[in-house]
C-alpha cells in the first residue's frame, strides 16, 4: 500500500504536521497492513530526530522560486510531476493544489479568512489585502481545487469549515467529512497541574495565586492577541501567558507596554511542549479572528481549562456557555473582556465544575478516535477504487 502525504514545509511541531503524523500512525496501525508512506515536501524541519522520519520517505519537491506566488505554484507543479512518476494508492494533500484526490482543509477557507480580516482592519490594510497577488492566487486556486472533478474527499476539522466550503463553492456536500483533531488524553490531563504549576509560574515570575490565562498559537493577528491584550486591561490582577511566535512579535510587545500591561503579560515564544504552560493556567483563550480548529484549544480543554473563544473558531463547537467556557463574537473586545471577567470571578465550586466539564468535552477526541475515523475514511476511499485495505 503506497500512500503520499503532501505538505510544503514539514515542521514536526505544526498542527497540520501533527495530523500528518497521526494519519501515518492510523495507516500503520491498521491490522498490520504493509505501508509505504511518503511525504512530499520542500524540506523537513527540525528536529532531525523526529520519530516520523523513521517510518516515511521524504520526497523533495523543491524547485527554485522567487516570491510567494511562484513558491506555491512551483511546488504544486513539482508535486504533480512526482505523482506522474510514481503510483500511489492514496494521495492526501495539506496544501491548496488543484487536481489531487484528498484535501485536508486544516487552514479553513482562505476567502473566509480574508473577509473576516478585512472587516476588522483599517482602510489601508483592506487595500493592501485587495492588491496582494498572493491572496488573489490563493483564492483562485482554492475555488479551482474545490470545484475540480478529481477531488474525491475534503477532510474538515470543524463543522464551521464544512459549512463555509458548501456555501462558497460548487461542490457535492457528500465529498466533505468532518474529522476533528485528536489529543493525547493521557498526557494532556488535569493531573498534570501539580507537577508543573508552581515550577512554571516561578520560572515566568508569575505569582502563585494570580489568575492566569494562557494562549497558544503562532500568527498573532489571526489568533486575536491584540484583542486579548485590550481585554486584559479590564481584568485587574489577571495574567496572560502568550505561547507562540509571530514575525511582528515586537509590535505586540510594544502594545503591551503601551497598555501598561508589561508586568502582567509574558511572551514566551514557540515551545516544543506546551503542557507545562497549560498546567500553570486557570483558563485558556482562543479569541481568534479566524481559526478552523486549533489543536491548542483541545489540549487546553483536555487539561481541564475552561476555554474562551469566538464564533469564528471551530473550537466553539465544543463550548457550552457558563458550563465549560464562553463563546463571544469575533473582534468584539468588550464581549471578550466580559467573558474574561466572568472567568476570574468564579468561586471555587464553579471553577471545579467547569474544569470537569472542559475535560469531558475533550474526551471524545482521543488519538484512538482520530485513528479510527481516518481508517474508516481510507477504507471507504480504497474500496471505492477497488484497492484492498485490511
Amino acid at each position: 500500500m503506497k500512500i503520499a502525504l503532501v505538505r510544503a514545509r514539514y515542521s514536526p511541531h505544526g498542527g497540520a504536521e501533527r495530523f500528518v503524523s497521526r494519519a501515518v500512525n492510523a495507516l500503520a496501525d491498521d491490522e498490520g497492513a504493509a505501508m509505504d508512506v511518503a511525504v512530499l515536501a520542500r524540506r523537513w524541519g527540525e528536529p532531525a530526530d523526529d520519530p516520523l522520519r523513521a517510518t516515511v520517505r521524504l520526497i523533495r519537491c523543491d524547485p527554485y522560486y522567487l516570491g510567494s506566488v511562484w513558491r506555491d505554484a512551483s511546488f504544486a507543479a513539482a508535486v504533480h510531476r512526482r505523482l506522474r512518476q510514481e503510483r500511489f494508492d492514496l494521495v492526501q494533500s495539506h496544501e491548496r493544489i488543484v487536481g489531487l484526490p484528498i484535501y485536508r482543509a486544516g487552514d479553513g477557507v482562505h476567502a473566509a479568512w480574508l473577509e473576516r480580516r478585512s472587516r476588522a482592519s483599517s482602510a489601508s490594510t483592506r487595500l493592501a489585502i485587495a492588491l496582494n497577488p498572493h491572496h488573489a492566487y490563493l483564492t483562485r486556486v482554492e475555488r479551482s481545487m474545490f470545484e475540480h472533478p478529481a477531488l474525491q474527499t475534503v477532510i474538515c476539522n470543524s463543522a464551521m469549515v464544512e459549512r463555509e466550503i458548501v456555501e462558497r463553492f460548487a461542490i457535492d456536500p457528500a465529498k466533505l467529512v468532518v474529522i476533528r483533531n485528536g489529543v493525547d488524553l493521557a498526557r494532556f490531563h488535569p493531573d498534570a497541574a501539580p507537577a508543573h504549576r508552581a515550577t512554571s509560574r516561578a520560572r515566568l515570575g508569575v505569582d502563585r495565586d494570580a489568575f492566569v490565562f494562557v494562549m497558544v498559537g503562532s500568527g498573532f493577528e489571526r489568533k486575536g492577541v491584540a484583542a486579548a491584550l485590550q481585554a486584559l486591561r479590564g481584568c485587574p490582577g489577571a495574567r496572560l501567558v502568550i505561547v507562540g511566535d509571530d514575525k511582528h512579535r515586537d509590535r505586540y510587545v510594544r502594545e503591551a507596554l503601551r497598555l501598561d500591561l508589561a508586568a502582567r503579560v509574558r511572551f514566551v515564544g514557540a515551545v516544543d511542549d506546551p503542557l507545562p504552560l497549560l498546567a500553570m493556567a486557570d483558563a485558556a483563550l482562543a479569541p481568534a479572528l479566524y481559526d478552523p480548529f486549533p489543536n491548542a484549544a483541545l489540549e487546553a480543554m483536555a487539561c481541564g481549562l475552561p476555554l474562551i473563544t469566538t464564533d469564528a473558531c471551530g473550537a466553539a463547537e465544543l463550548i457550552v456557555d457558563d458550563v465549560n467556557g464562553w463563546v463571544v463574537p469575533a473582534a468584539d473586545r468588550d464581549a471578550l473582556e466580559g467573558a474574561m471577567r466572568r472567568a476570574t470571578g468564579l468561586d471555587a465550586s464553579r471553577v471545579a465544575a467547569m474544569r470537569v466539564a472542559a475535560r469531558a468535552a475533550a474526551e471524545p477526541y482521543s488519538l484512538v478516535a482520530l485513528s479510527r475515523s481516518l481508517q474508516d475514511l481510507y477504507r471507504r476511499l480504497l474500496r471505492d477504487r477497488g484497492t484492498r485495505f485490511p
